[in-house]
């Protein structure tokens, strides 16, 4: 039987590992299904396309000479663990858990496809329909989404009180 700090782990630990698994199915879906920088549309504001990011969130040093690949995953391994360790700390408060939870699931996501591709798979782009000239959003993927959600989340909870109840109300 688990006792209760496991279950608190198993628990959020898993809404992670779902993260993980659901990004790594659909990049799987995407790259046996569309060829290298292939677009589809779906809605007129919304295409897949299969592209690859070297680089960090929105290309962010994509271009760089290679030394980025190292870095980010190095990175993503120290905030990771800093990530881990607040969860440890905080356990009761919920929202802050299930905010870590999405962003260690996501930086997982994208630290597999590093090392074992050397770039992360995108293909989720947004754009606005040709309007205001605007050009597409740079594609993303699941683990990018869930890493927003979850800093978002953050921002969130950060503005909270501290000590607000993020549970179910007790009655007295």
């Amino acid at each position: 039987m688990l006792n209760t700090q496991s279950a608190v782990w198993t628990k959020w630990l898993g809404i992670s590992g779902i993260v993980f698994v659901l990004d790594q199915f659909t990049k799987y879906l995407i790259t046996t299904n569309f060829a290298d920088y292939e677009s589809k549309t779906i809605l007129p504001f919304f295409n897949l396309v299969l592209t690859y990011n070297k680089g960090a969130a929105f290309s962010f040093l994509h271009s760089a000479s290679g030394w980025q690949r190292e870095f980010f995953i190095a990175i993503t391994i120290i905030i990771t663990a800093a990530l881990l360790w607040m969860m440890k700390s905080n356990k009761q408060n919920r929202l802050l858990l299930t905010a870590l939870s999405l962003v260690i699931g996501g930086a997982v996501g994208n630290l597999y496809d590093r090392v074992m591709h050397g770039q992360v798979t995108d293909f989720i782009q947004i754009h606005a329909m040709g309007l205001w000239n605007l050009p597409p959003w740079p594609a993303f993927n699941i683990a990018d989404s869930a890493i927003c959600i979850g800093a978002a989340l953050l921002i969130w909870d950060s503005f909270r009180k501290p000590n607000a109840p993020t549970g179910p109300k007790k009655s007295s």
